[in-house]
Parts: C-alpha cells; structure tokens; sequence
C-alpha cells in the first residue's frame, strides 16, 4: 500500500470521527412561552393554540400566534409564540431585542426566573404585564441520553464549542442538558449566529473545559 493511499484512508477516518463528534447548531430568534392564564388574557378563556410547524426537539412547535413585547423605549412585533404551554410565562430575547426594548436583561437558563424583569405583551387589544421572565437565554446544548456518552457530557456540564461557521470561533460557557426526551443540538440566539456567521447545518464540537 503506497503512502498516498494511506494517507488518504488516514484523513478519511479523522473526517469521520470528527464530524461524529460534531453537534448541529440552531439558531433561535426572539420568542414567549406562555402559561395558561396569560394566554386567556391575550387570545381569550379557553383558547387553544394553534401549531405550525414541529420544532427540533420532541413535543415542542412553533405557533401560527404572533405577540408584540412593549418595553419602556420601543416594541418589538411579530413575536412568535412556541407550543405547548408552560407553568410560567417566559420571554426569550437577543441582547440587541433587549436594547430597542430599553430593558436591561440578565443571561439566564430557561425555567430560572427569579429576580428576572418582567415585560409587557400585547395582542391585538389585549395585553398583560408580566411581572418576571424576560431574558436572554443562556447558550445551551440539548443532549439526547444515549448521545451523552459519545460526546463525553454529563447534564449541568459547562463546556466550549467551537463553531465551523463562516467566522470561524469558540463559544464558552455553553450549559449541557442530557435528556431521553431531547434531541441533540445547540442553541444560540441571533446575535451568536451573527458572530459566526451562521447558515443553517452549521455544526460545532465540544471542548471540554479544564479543571
């Protein structure tokens, strides 16, 4: 066997492993969770909302429902509204939605609340004043279980990734979440796609953070 062939088999096998390791990266644009009372208040006692389309992970889809958030120094409109409902109404937000907003808000982990701003949300006549939930989510990978093992993550981990986008870059503190119930991807919101120059089927790889 000549060396080139060897070669070409050697850099084949590292592409692989490689691109096994690699996790996809989604991109996230502003969007609300709501509970059941404030989507009373907004769309009316008993409504239902209507699914568009199925989203990444398991039982979680984007609404046809659209909201406005109204902030002390602007809006922002169309918002759209992800499904099924939660116990507590939750506004997600890019750093640059917090800015036309004139709201100062906290990077946080999805479901952590407490001492979180609230914000007011409006559709058509209705709106409602939400005393907490507004945030900026914190960048995080959802690990599918039996996936946890090959990609070396226990559930809570902080890790890097380093993104093979367009502008090439490492993301750090990136919050694993190991579940049966999930899908694996990353999720970043626009100003991280921005940065790296996100088009959709970009992938990452997990860095381990030294101790």
């Amino acid at each position: 066997m000549d060396n080139e062939l060897v070669t070409s088999i050697i850099n084949e096998v590292v592409k692989r492993v490689q691109e096994e390791s690699c996790i996809e990266i989604e991109a996230s644009g502003k969007h609300v969770h709501l509970d059941r009372a404030t989507i009373d208040v907004l769309f009316g006692e008993g409504y239902q909302l209507t699914k568009a389309r199925d989203l990444s992970q398991p039982g979680q889809y984007a609404c046809k429902e659209r909201v406005t958030l109204i902030g002390p120094k602007g809006t922002l409109h169309n918002v759209v509204v992800l499904g099924p409902e939660r116990k507590e109404s939750q506004v997600e937000v890019s750093q640059t939605d917090a800015v036309v907003l004139g709201v100062q808000v906290p990077v946080s982990e999805s479901g952590k609340l407490e001492g979180t701003p609230g914000i007011i949300i409006a559709s058509g006549s209705s709106m409602i004043r939400l005393e907490r939930g507004l945030i900026a989510a914190q960048r995080h990978i959802h690990v599918k279980a039996e996936d946890a093992g090959k990609l070396n993550v226990t559930n809570g981990e902080i890790v890097q990734v380093k993104v093979y986008g367009k502008r090439p870059l490492i993301f750090d503190d990136v919050l694993v979440r190991v579940s049966a119930n999930y899908e694996t991807y990353m999720h970043i919101d626009y100003d991280e796609a921005n940065a790296c120059g996100f088009v959709k089927g970009t992938k990452g790889k997990i860095i381990k953070k030294s101790i």
